[in-house]
């Protein structure tokens, strides 16, 4: 960890120096670091990025204030980890009427798992919206808004696209894992575009200090659209938990329908890891009630167990939080991109990617491979140099490779 001071407030930094950082990138963090409602220091994880208004991979405390793009558009995405008792290579080996077992379950995945634009054509149970439905006057205000309550029952249970994925992987003991990345896809997106737009309207209204040009635009948390926007994150980040609880569900159900069929035997699945990296919370910080933003970035408290993923085809980590205070208690939530997705397809081709999955023994599950390049593993950082970056944020207890991957 490093420190910059060329701003009104720190800015405590977990790469090895400033020139692993893009310098549109070093140019939000200070923006950060001028608001005047930071609390204490701008903190920044070892898989930092340029993002819109703040990077990905910031964390910042504010004071009376929530910044809806330092929360970002995807609200609530996270991690959803899972371990079985079941031994890899069993299923590497293993032949089906649809290729190897790890085949047949990415097919399985693809066969059930809604991806990109894609939803179910029934509505699906979803308790998050049941519960906001019943507590609609909480939303009501926002008319704009409400058409999302009955499309979320069409879109829970669905992946997505971009960096979102649904992983079968190896552990450091040989056991078939699942991981899936995902959020609360459309809701957290216009969520976050609405009320942005009114966060820009007040600041303009009030001649706010913050200039408009950084994106940083904020709501006071004592006004009306400071508590509204809370509200509808809140049920946004419930939604994403309860999106990647049910496509958990049917990855497990895949893997436990291939297991039975050609092996004979039930799978013991371990506890399931569930958690946010893209939200806003009260906490207590130094002394002080703030608001943590956690822009790609797990919480880490001492004992806490997160995930950070790597890349497709690459390694991922399941992890115990150490509690570092500097950090806010926080982590990367990833390896971090080296390469924008545009870049990244600029760079590297299709076959390049495709061939190098191939040699690993990766079996890719995507309809559409002409964007595979975007999130290919050469695209990203090395996981492993970023989890040397912050050992003192968290420590690794599980170690898992991708053998086969859904993406949108």
């Amino acid at each position: 960890m490093f420190v910059l001071s060329d701003a009104k407030h720190p800015m405590k930094i977990w790469t090895k120096d400033i020139n692993c950082i893009e310098d549109s990138c070093v140019e939000q963090i200070k923006n950060l670091a001028d608001l005047p409602f930071i609390h204490k220091w701008v903190a920044c994880m070892p898989d930092v990025h340029t993002g819109k208004g703040m990077p990905i991979g910031g964390v910042i405390a504010t004071k009376g204030v929530i910044i809806p793009n330092s929360v970002g558009v995807d609200i609530g995405c996270g991690m959803n980890f899972i371990d079985t008792d079941i031994d890899a290579a069993d299923i590497k080996e293993l032949k089906t009427g649809n290729g190897t077992g790890v085949q047949a379950i990415v097919g399985g995945f693809m066969r059930n798992i809604p991806v990109g634009t894609e939803r179910y054509k029934k509505a699906r149970p979803c308790a998050s919206i049941d519960k906001a439905k019943e507590e609609l006057d909480k939303y009501q205000m926002d008319e704009e808004l409400i058409p999302l309550l009955d499309d979320g029952y069409f879109q829970v249970g669905t992946l997505g696209g971009g960096n979102h994925f649904v992983e079968l992987q190896e552990d450091d003991k040989g056991k078939i894992c699942i991981m899936i990345h995902s959020g609360s896809r459309h809701l957290g997106k216009k969520i976050c575009d609405y009320f942005n737009k009114h966060a820009k309207r007040l600041n303009e209204m009030y001649y706010s200090e913050v200039p408009a040009s950084t994106g940083l635009a904020f709501l006071p948390v004592d006004s009306s659209e400071g508590q509204r926007y809370i509200d509808w994150m809140n049920l946004a980040m419930d939604y994403a938990f309860e999106n990647r609880a049910q496509m958990m569900d049917i990855a497990k159900n895949v893997v436990s329908d291939v297991v039975k069929k050609y092996l004979g035997r039930d799978v013991i699945f371990g506890e399931e890891i569930n958690c946010h990296h893209n939200y806003a919370a009260l906490e207590n910080h130094f002394g002080e009630n703030v608001w943590v933003h956690r822009k790609g970035a797990n919480r880490a408290r001492i004992g806490d167990k997160a995930v950070i993923p790597g890349a497709m085809g690459s390694y991922s980590y399941v992890v115990e939080g150490l509690g570092n205070l500097d950090s806010f208690t926080s982590s990367s939530h990833g390896a971090g991109r080296a390469y924008s997705r545009t870049k990244a397809m600029e760079k590297f081709s299709v076959e390049e990617v495709i061939t190098d999955l191939k040699a690993q023994g990766v079996v890719l599950g995507k309809s559409r491979k002409s964007d595979v390049a975007e999130e290919c593993r050469f695209a990203y950082k090395d996981i492993d140099e970023v989890m040397e970056q912050q050992k003192d944020l968290v420590r690794p207890i599980r170690k898992m490779k991708t053998i086969g991957v859904l993406k949108g």
